[in-house]
């Protein structure tokens, strides 16, 4: 996927989260936006700065990359959505180009794929960055509506109480 598509994915995507936080579509909907959009957009371009050192795709492509990302706000308390736009580009890439990540890397220099992407320069690029993004929308519906509920009704369940 080039800078663009993860960028694009980026800004769809924070909106989409945006309209699942506030679903009134109000100005706390905007803030929302915006409050998660600057993050996820820097972390969807973050793993391409190793084009300028290092190996692409492996460098910063890989988990301990996103790990740390995800626990950076744990402990300095900003960016907390950093780690969003960091996973979805590995997912774009993964998912949207013929050439794999090295997700083990720096422990295994291996890179994993799927058989479904396309070059980064196809006329289908587009279309797959869309649909990549609506796969992610809807992940993210389901955690946010969906899993909390079942939560709530096996804690019941276990509980005796239902």
């Amino acid at each position: 996927m080039n800078k663009r598509g993860h960028v694009l994915n980026a800004i769809v995507l924070s909106v989409g989260l945006a309209c699942l936080a506030h679903p009134s579509l109000d100005a706390a909907t905007v803030r929302a936006a915006v409050a998660i959009g600057v993050p996820v957009t820097l972390g969807a371009l973050i793993p391409d700065v190793d084009t300028a050192f290092g190996t692409h795709r492996k460098t910063l492509h890989n988990l301990p990359v996103l790990l740390l990302f995800f626990v950076y706000p744990h402990y300095f308390g900003n960016l907390q959505f950093v780690w969003i736009g960091v996973a979805t580009h590995y997912v774009l890439d993964l998912f949207g180009s013929k050439r794999g990540l090295a997700l083990l890397y720096p422990l295994d220099r291996a890179e994993f794929d799927v058989p479904v992407g396309v070059s980064a320069r196809s006329r289908y690029a587009g279309g797959l960055m869309v649909l990549i993004t609506a796969f992610e929308l809807v992940v993210a519906a389901a955690l946010a509506y969906d899993l909390p509920r079942r939560l709530v009704a096996s804690g019941l369940r276990a509980s005796g109480l239902a």
